[in-house]
Order: C-alpha cells, then sequence, then structure tokens
C-alpha cells in the first residue's frame, strides 16, 4: 500500500501519487534534488513556486538553485510547525483534525465522545451494508460528479476533479471509497487517500436518509477499522474552521485531536539574503 522507501509520515501533497496525478493533468511540477515536491505557476509573468505540507530543507537556497527556482518567491506550507528563519508569515497556522490509529480498537472505541459512540451504536443497529472499493479514474464517476455539485452549492474548493481522478490513474489501490447502503439505495459514501502510513480523508457525501441513519459515523469508524489493520497510523480530517462548528464537531468527537500546521509564509531570496 505504501512504500516503506519513503518517510513514514509522507503528506498527501508530497507522495508520487500527486506529483504524478498532475502530470496526467498536463502540469509539470518540480522535483528538489530530495525528492520534494514544488510546485510551479506563472502570474502576472513572474513565476511562483510553492512548496506543499513540507518542511523545508536546511540547504533550501541550494536545492533550489540546482532547479533554478532560487529567484522564484516562494510560499512554504509545512504541514507541521518547524522554523523558517528569513520568511515572512501571510497566513497564521490552522488546526488539522488528525485521528490517531496505533491505539487498540477498544481504546479507540472508547476514546469516542458519548454522542458519538450512541450514534454510531444507531448506525450499527440499521444494520448498513458497507462497501469499500478504489475509486474509478474517471471524472465523471458518480463520487467526484456529486463532490463537484456539493462544492458549488456549499461555496467551498476541493481539489478538481480531473486531479482527483488522475490520483486514481497513478495510485488505484491508494484510493478508498467507502459506501454505505439501505435497502440497496446508496445512502452516504466517503472517499478516502492513503500516502505512506497515512490517509486522508478526501470527499464525501450523505443523503437525509443517510442522516438519520448516522451512516457517516459507521463509515468513517469502519474505515478507521479498515486503515489501523493495515499499517496507517494516523488519519487527517482535513482543517477545522469556525465556519463550519457541526462539521469540525463530528472530527472531534471521533477521537481525533487537534494539529497545528506550520501555517503559510513567503520566502524569497533577495529579502532572505537581508
Amino acid at each position: 500500500m505504501f512504500d516503506e522507501a519513503r518517510p513514514l509520515l509522507t503528506p498527501l501533497m508530497q507522495d508520487p501519487a500527486f506529483s504524478q496525478a498532475l502530470r496526467l493533468c498536463g502540469q509539470k511540477p518540480v522535483v528538489l534534488p530530495d525528492g520534494m515536491l514544488v510546485l510551479c505557476r506563472r502570474i502576472a509573468g513572474i513565476t511562483l513556486a510553492m512548496l506543499p505540507r513540507a518542511s523545508p530543507p536546511d540547504d533550501l537556497d541550494a536545492q533550489l538553485r540546482a532547479v533554478a527556482l532560487h529567484r522564484c518567491p516562494l510560499i512554504l506550507s509545512p504541514q507541521t510547525p518547524c522554523a523558517l528563519p528569513r520568511s515572512l508569515r501571510l497566513r497564521a497556522p490552522r488546526d488539522m483534525a488528525v485521528l490517531d490509529l496505533t491505539n487498540s480498537e477498544g481504546e479507540r472505541r472508547a476514546n469516542l465522545h458519548g454522542k458519538w459512540r450512541n450514534q454510531l451504536k444507531r448506525g450499527e443497529e440499521h444494520q448498513l451494508s458497507v462497501t469499500r472499493k478504489p475509486l474509478p479514474a474517471d471524472p465523471d464517476t458518480p463520487v467526484l460528479r456529486e463532490e463537484q455539485l456539493q462544492s458549488r452549492r456549499r461555496g467551498y474548493a476541493n481539489w478538481p476533479a480531473p486531479l482527483t481522478a488522475g490520483f486514481a490513474a497513478a495510485a488505484p489501490d491508494q484510493t478508498h471509497v467507502f459506501r454505505a447502503l439501505h435497502k440497496g439505495r446508496v445512502v452516504a459514501h466517503m472517499l478516502f487517500l492513503t500516502h505512506g502510513a497515512c490517509a486522508t480523508y478526501q470527499l464525501g457525501h450523505i443523503t437525509n436518509e443517510g442522516k438519520a441513519l448516522c451512516a457517516h459515523n459507521l463509515l468513517l469508524w469502519r474505515a478507521s477499522r479498515y486503515f489501523a489493520k493495515r499499517g496507517i497510523v494516523q488519519l487527517h480530517l482535513g482543517v477545522l474552521s469556525a465556519d463550519t462548528p457541526d462539521l469540525d464537531r463530528f472530527k472531534l468527537r471521533c477521537g481525533a485531536r487537534r494539529q497545528p500546521t506550520g501555517g503559510t509564509h513567503l520566502y524569497w531570496h533577495p529579502f532572505a539574503r537581508r
């Protein structure tokens, strides 16, 4: 499922499958000598580089020079807090919800918030059928089509459907669609992507019937059990936001903890030298 030669806690946007998905979408990511992925974009004639979800190496200047990006403004967005000398902070760190899967199943269930645990019990009592399959490498597959409609309706941004489909084409075994069915009808689904020894919740949808049946509680619990049995040690549930209190409560009550990110910073060689 994951390459043991890669770092254990490989960030999703530093996984080789993400790089390959970008290439399948016609983009040209740059790889630093140490293997880190850098994204490039031209804005108003200026090349802007971005090192997504990774702590910069100690020899950052030398590595950027090796790929001819040493004169470009660089956006740093490390997944965890780290020292970023000679950089300008653009955005304060935000918290991610991270579920630890290294405890036993009994310990993880005991860590559930009481209300979340009761909802899970209701989902289990309804005897929903749960399936898991890879995501089809098709931007128009129902899971991605529903996500596009939902994101427009609710006004949030997620990966474009072709990029998610490209990830599925590059690494089908790293995509996991969990579905809950009631009387033969799909009432909820969740898509997870695995990377290194981590999994990330990527998108999901639930019907009114699924909400009444607590289908998402059951899917998240079943997914966490599935990943824990296969050596995944962390399940990332996304960034927490004051704009989505109900969603944040759902994430934290499943036993996830708050983990700060490193924020967003601007590093540019002329300013760094000064």
